[in-house]
């Protein structure tokens, strides 16, 4: 068993490093111009998938990840992100459908928060999620980032 290492790939959208618990578990996905945790860098079998559905996501050959992800939190965190998963490539959901769908319908800021802690974007499709006033919102790699993965995906569906 090693520790925890993480492996940068070239993608679509720049650099993203990508994260392993050391038990072939994903733990974080880190966008372009993100502070990167300090690890071993590593190509273990765990990493060199996931760097490579990443490819295949910005090629337009993957609409979802099948990976062993590793993430915690509360149980309404853990539930947001669970539901994140559900979103449909191409689609969108408002704060408050996601927030209605985890059984916590006036909960939709604490579900913008659990997006913002997300620590696997776009394995777990946290930019799917808009305001219901519209636009696109906020996003780790910034609303630029956010509004071109969410044209990509329509592109591609």
């Amino acid at each position: 068993m090693r520790g925890p290492c993480i492996l940068s790939c070239i993608t679509l959208i720049g650099t993203v490093s990508i994260t392993e618990d050391g038990d072939g578990n994903v733990t974080g996905v880190y966008l372009p111009n993100s502070n990167l945790p300090c690890m071993d860098e590593a190509e273990t079998d765990v990493l060199l998938e996931a760097a490579d559905q990443l490819n295949q996501y910005f090629s337009g050959k993957r609409r979802d990840f099948d990976l062993p992800l590793s993430y915690d939190g509360s149980e309404f965190r853990v539930s947001v992100l669970d539901a994140l998963r559900d979103i449909p490539y191409g689609e969108t959901r408002t704060y408050a459908q996601v927030a209605e769908a985890v059984g916590s319908p006036r909960a939709y800021r604490a579900v913008g928060t659990a997006c913002a802690e997300n620590p696997l974007p776009i394995v777990i499709p946290c930019h799917r999620v808009v305001p219901t006033a519209g636009g696109v919102g906020s996003y780790a790699g910034g609303s630029s980032m956010k509004r071109r993965l969410l044209e990509f995906e329509r592109e591609n569906a």
